[in-house]
């Protein structure tokens, strides 16, 4: 079964990460408290696509070393391929969401880890909320 195994977000770009147990999301602000919320992320636009909500597959972080807390995603998955969510609607807890775009590795992640070729189509999946809700780890997720 796929689930949520992590959620953590940072209050500002290159800040320390965060773990939640629950999160409030909701559309055109992604994770409550997250930078890309308050409109502080290295990559935001006001507007922007596929800025609510970035995940990554728990056994991509297995397969580099990686650190959930380095990555810089917000929510960490295991049982599901995040890459064959990207045009589908899919459910965490109460959240409905649309995969929109891989998230491939950046200069970032690059200077903050060293890490960048090894998660090259393995770096998460960008997600817009349609659903406002609560997210919780432990939480399925559902393809609809």
């Amino acid at each position: 079964m796929a689930k949520v195994e992590r959620i953590l977000i940072r209050e500002a770009a290159n800040g320390t990460a965060i773990e939640l147990e629950r999160a409030a999301v909701a559309p055109g602000a992604g994770i409550q408290g997250d930078r890309y919320a308050n409109g502080s992320g290295t990559f935001y636009e006001p507007g922007k696509d596929g800025q609510d909500v970035t995940l990554i597959e728990a056994e991509a972080l297995d397969a580099t070393g990686l650190r959930a807390e380095d990555a810089g995603r917000n929510v960490v998955t295991r049982g599901i391929g995040l890459n064959d969510l990207v045009g589908k609607r899919f459910r965490i807890g109460a959240v409905e969401l649309q995969g929109n775009r891989l998230c491939e590795p950046c200069a970032t992640l690059r200077d903050r880890t060293g890490i960048f070729r090894e998660l090259v189509g393995r770096g998460g999946l960008r997600a817009d909320v349609l659903v406002a809700g609560e997210i919780a780890a432990g939480d399925s997720v559902e393809v609809l």
